[in-house]
């Protein structure tokens, strides 16, 4: 993509949404103190013809996915989400043996195993190899490669196609939208069905989530903007659900424009209705972004000098995506944080992007006894409240930073 064409619909770009200043890749965590770090700027753009918001794209996937530190499997929130999906897939469709279930950026097998238990022939196709061989390592059969129409065509060859087609937080990390969803029109069975699940623009907006924007992310998406993108390769979108997930998701359902069973259901019509009322597709809405996330860095900032200047210690807890936008935004370091723990072996001990806080595990809170724990996977608040309520111990408190900063006692 150049800076200045839209990747959903060539449109040229004009108008900043959200602009973060410069910051490292999101999930490149540092090995050592003296590895240099290369900084991009963190600039986004929204298309005043389809709204799709965007970054533009420094870094080729290739460089950014084929050695990826997000692994599904640490998160038992997105484990039980999983769970339930493939379990209503059962219910929606009645799967057999028969069926063929294809996961694009199926990770660590984290959802396909699930398929696997019902008897159901799965595919996944991941293009971070040390990840895919957790997945095998599970029984579940993975291509290692990035999807676009040459993998579609060569699986289509080899008789691999798709009943259901799905993909759960990768749309927003496709550079080539119009390759990406031609692919998933080669792969899928004439009445075979696409689930894709992402995080809904409209959530970003409204609860401030700015956090959500990283260089991994290229494109974060409205309904209006899904419906014209699989549009331009012949698919229609012919339900939807709202979803809780990453702060506030969408999971649509999607079929050939041809299918004769198509019948689209009244919640996209509703969905659609709601972010025409909202202001989705008025440009002015967008412009406003800006100012109003200026001042949330202002607040986040200054509520935590006041508990630094009070001599309080404050760990974080988790190593998001999301949590390294929001601390290298925000200018904080170990000055503010003085560490901060994840489940995730693979990112224990080596220290965070940018800030350089030092990654434990877990067990140091109970070693270091802080104040505060600042939740940066904010939407997994329950789950880590939950795993950390040993902190009331010692009156410890968590901190959470969106929509607004504020403490959890």
């Amino acid at each position: 993509m150049s800076t200045e064409d839209c990747r959903c619909c060539g449109a040229t770009l004009n108008i900043v949404f959200l602009d973060l200043g410069i910051s490292p890749l999101a999930n490149s965590y540092v090995k050592s103190e003296n590895q240099m770090e290369n900084m991009y700027p963190l600039r986004t753009y929204v298309c005043e013809d389809c709204f799709l918001v965007q970054v533009q794209d420094y870094e080729s996937p290739e460089h950014i996915f084929s050695d990826y530190a997000y692994f599904s499997s640490y998160s038992d929130t997105w484990l039980s989400h999983s769970k339930n999906y493939v379990q209503h897939m059962m219910d929606k469709f009645h799967y057999t043996s028969e069926t063929q279930v294809i996961e694009i950026a199926s990770n660590d097998g984290y959802l396909l195993q699930y398929f696997k238990e019902k008897g159901v022939a799965v595919l996944g196709i991941e293009p971070a190899e040390n990840v895919a061989k957790f997945a095998v390592s599970k029984g579940i059969e993975t291509s290692v490669n990035f999807f676009g129409t040459p993998v579609a065509k060569e699986l289509k060859k080899e008789g691999k196609v798709a009943d259901l087609l799905l993909g759960n937080n990768v749309l927003a990390h496709v550079p080539d939208l119009n390759d990406f969803v031609a692919g998933m029109s080669i792969l899928l069975k004439p009445q075979g069905t696409i689930t894709m699940e992402f995080p809904h623009l409209l959530q970003l907006i409204e609860h401030n989530q700015f956090d959500t924007i990283y260089h991994e992310h290229y494109s974060y998406f409205s309904l209006t903007t899904v419906i014209r993108l699989f549009k331009q390769h012949h698919l229609t979108v012919y339900d939807v659900e709202q979803l809780s997930t990453h702060g506030g998701s969408i999971r649509i359902y999607a079929t050939h424009s041809g299918n004769p069973d198509l019948l689209i259901q009244s919640s996209v019509h509703e969905l659609l209705a709601n972010e025409v009322k909202l202001g989705m597709t008025n440009i002015e809405m967008y412009r406003g972004f800006q100012a109003r996330i200026v001042q949330l860095k202002r607040r986040i900032t200054k509520f935590l000098i006041e508990l630094k200047d009070e001599g309080k210690v404050i760990a974080g807890y988790g190593a998001p995506a999301k949590g390294n936008t929001l601390i290298n935004y925000c200018g904080i370091d170990c000055d503010i944080i003085d560490f901060t723990v994840d489940r995730s072996k693979y990112k224990q001990g080596t220290l965070l992007p940018g800030s350089r806080i030092p990654v434990y595990s877990p067990e140091k809170l109970k070693l270091a006894q802080p104040d505060y724990v600042f939740i940066l996977p904010w939407n997994l608040k329950d789950e880590i409240m939950e795993q950390t309520s040993f902190i009331r111990e010692w009156g410890g408190k968590w901190i959470l930073p969106i929509p607004d900063i504020h403490i959890v006692e």
